[in-house]
């Protein structure tokens, strides 16, 4: 562990050196642009001045998801946050929607752009394809910051692993029909007001089960688009089957040996579950873990300020790393994770030695 990055405690925020108040700047500063890459036009939002991120949104989302943050992060540092080929405002091709190809487009952005060395935030599916990029493109990587990422172990909201069987993923075309969202938002309005939805345990209130109702709600919205909704099945079935995520990332942690990596994670995620976050802290012992109480699948739209403060504090206080082709040889011919490395309780690192069993990343 570098010196400059303090132990944390699983399941809790490091502390680290205070970090002030942040002010938004104007929301001009921030802009939409576009670059056609292979044939294809890519959108992203930029923003700012300074040391580059990367900002990267999960499945059937796009790069609006980080408006509210991306004018404070942009006070100190370049933000460029695209919009995945088959999302938002980039174009959506009948192609390739698995990880290694969108890490890739994140590579040639980036290489359009003239930026050789970013840090990368990666949100749910943009957190593996920020893991991908990190094992693809070292040489780019600073830091890495995964938020409520996909690609730990095999668990995921039922619904997700639903829509992959073959003829389910056809009752999105019913999102087209007139009338249909506004029922759906008006069911979640009534369910959220119940004082117990029917199937959830005892105890948990509405709020809590439905926590990230209007987040996968405005994601639905958009799958309205026959495109989108084509690129989102097709992305949907890189990563997860009926058995839930296909791959992980836990087999290759080890070449993070001396990249600094924060994990940040809503307490009451419904679409990938917390403990995601202290297997993912367990099997990198020198990351450090921000649980964000109460939230859901979306820590940074539950608290923005408090998130650009943690994200912000770990820039500050980590050195970046800086590629060494020798020690990655190294690590590799070494022969990956052992068991005695990793940290936490017995259950938690009996379910990282489950999942490096279990599930594999194959690219």
């Amino acid at each position: 562990m570098s010196a400059t990055q303090p132990p944390s405690t699983p399941g809790r925020p490091t502390s680290g050196s205070a970090t002030p108040k942040l002010r938004p700047v104007s929301d001009t500063d921030v802009r939409i642009e576009y670059h056609t890459i292979h044939g294809y036009r890519r959108a992203y939002r930029i923003a700012g001045h300074g040391p580059a991120l990367l900002l990267i949104h999960g499945i059937g989302d796009n790069s609006s998801t980080w408006k509210e943050i991306i004018p404070m992060l942009a006070q100190r540092y370049t933000v460029i946050a695209p919009d995945l080929l088959g999302h938002g405002r980039s174009d959506k091709p009948r192609a390739d929607y698995s990880v290694p190809a969108f890490a890739n487009g994140m590579r040639d952005l980036l290489v359009v752009l003239g930026i050789t060395k970013v840090t990368v935030v990666g949100h749910s599916l943009g957190g593996g394809v920020a893991m991908q990029f990190c094992y693809q493109f070292p040489r780019f990587v600073e830091r890495l910051v995964l938020v409520a990422a996909g690609g730990v172990t095999r668990e995921v909201n039922p619904a997700l692993r639903l829509v992959t069987l073959p003829g389910v993923s056809d009752a999105l075309t019913l999102l087209r029909i007139p009338g249909v969202m506004p029922t759906l938002n008006g069911i979640a309005r009534t369910l959220v007001s119940l004082p117990h939805v029917p199937g959830v345990p005892t105890g948990i209130s509405p709020r809590r089960a439905l926590n990230d109702h209007e987040d996968l709600l405005r994601v639905l919205g958009d799958l309205t688009d026959p495109h989108a909704s084509a690129a989102f099945v097709r992305t949907l079935r890189a990563v997860v089957d009926w058995r839930g995520q296909a791959v992980t990332m836990l087999d290759r942690c080890y070449l993070t040996e001396r990249l600094p990596i924060l994990f940040v994670w809503g307490e009451f995620d419904t679409v990938i579950p917390y403990d995601h976050a202290l297997i993912g802290h367990a099997a990198i012992p020198h990351s450090e873990l921000a649980t964000f109480d109460g939230a859901g699948h979306f820590p940074f739209h539950d608290d923005p300020e408090r998130f650009v403060q943690v994200v912000t504090g770990f820039l500050e206080r980590t050195t970046p790393v800086v590629f060494d082709p020798q020690n990655w040889r190294y690590l590799m011919s070494t022969g990956g994770a052992r068991a005695e490395e990793f940290v936490g309780d017995e259950q938690t690192v009996g379910a990282v030695l489950e999942a490096m069993e279990n599930e594999r990343s194959a690219t």
